[in-house]
């Protein structure tokens, strides 16, 4: 690409990142879909007019509509939460769905913006997921972006009405993601206690610091689990099986509190937390090794 082409659209990569990965549910994939997009503006840089469109807003219409035409077809990215109930037995036998295209955890970075932080979290992203394709960028180009509705109508070849009328039932569906929102601000040291509890094996420790109503899964493990008793037993079933000796990383994902778990030395999952005042709320334990390089971790401990 061109030194100029190159010098002018690189200050949006990183929110067109964003865009295609709330999109996609896949941080590899929202590369690849950025890729797409630079690749397209590329080659359609001679007729760019910006008496008709700021260059930023022309990206976003291109990259939303290389979204679109990846998405079609594609198998949405949830959670277990999403596809399956909860099990109440915690020693319930490890049920894996690697067929499944599981949601990403996303790796934060100083450039997001503030402004967008709790547009980028686990729950947001993944209810998103169950939204067809073009409610879900209307969402995104309108609630997120804040894109005026004329806009986003010429971005999807549609009408203003149209847009209206699938903003109104996009909101409809995801308006339970927004009452997260409520919960009191997160207490910093509470993942340090988790931390803590976790690598010293001591469950009550760990118990007093779960909500009454935890949720805690982990992708591609159908299981999931709701409650402090039913989420301290599962715990207790995994020091069973992988011993004690564990060490944590503290780092941040998805705009949220995170860690990078290491069993006997060895990468084991990435864990992201939603913390509501001095407990966690919920857990979500991604059980893939790829994601240590991903988020740039060594796959053994390095303590």
């Amino acid at each position: 690409m061109g030194v100029e082409f190159e010098a002018l659209t690189a200050p949006y990569r990183r929110e067109l990142l964003a865009h295609c990965y709330r999109m996609s549910g896949s941080a590899h994939d929202a590369e690849d879909l950025v890729q797409e997009t630079l690749l397209r503006a590329w080659r359609a840089f001679g007729t760019y007019d910006e008496s008709r469109a700021s260059l930023r807003t022309w990206l976003y219409r291109i990259a939303t509509n290389a979204c679109l035409t990846a998405l079609r077809g594609r198998a949405r990215r949830p959670l277990p939460s999403g596809l399956v109930a909860a099990l109440e037995d915690p020693d319930a036998p490890m049920t894996p769905a690697r067929e499944v295209p599981w949601l990403q955890p996303w790796r934060t970075d100083p450039a997001d913006v503030v402004a967008a932080r709790s547009r980028l979290r686990l729950a947001f992203v993944a209810a998103l997921q169950f939204l067809p394709p073009r409610q879900r960028a209307i969402l995104l180009l309108r609630d997120v972006l804040e894109f005026p509705a004329a806009e986003v109508a010429a971005t999807l070849g549609t009408s203003t009405a149209a847009v209206n009328s699938g903003l109104q039932r996009a909101r409809a569906r995801m308006g339970e993601t927004r009452e997260e929102d409520l919960r009191p601000p997160a207490d910093p040291a509470v993942i340090d206690r988790y931390v803590a509890a976790f690598e010293s094996a001591d469950l009550d420790a760990l118990r007093r610091l779960l909500v009454a109503d935890v949720v805690l899964e982990m992708p591609p493990v159908l299981n999931w689990y709701v409650g402090a008793e039913a989420y301290a037993s599962f715990i207790a079933r995994v020091w069973t099986m992988r011993g004690t000796d564990w060490h944590m990383l503290p780092m941040e994902a998805n705009c949220q509190p995170a860690v990078a778990a290491y069993a006997g030395g060895r990468a084991h999952t990435v864990q992201v937390f939603e913390v509501a005042g001095e407990a966690i709320a919920r857990t979500v334990v991604f059980q893939d090794e790829s994601l240590f390089s991903a988020f740039g971790l060594p796959l053994n401990w390095p303590g």
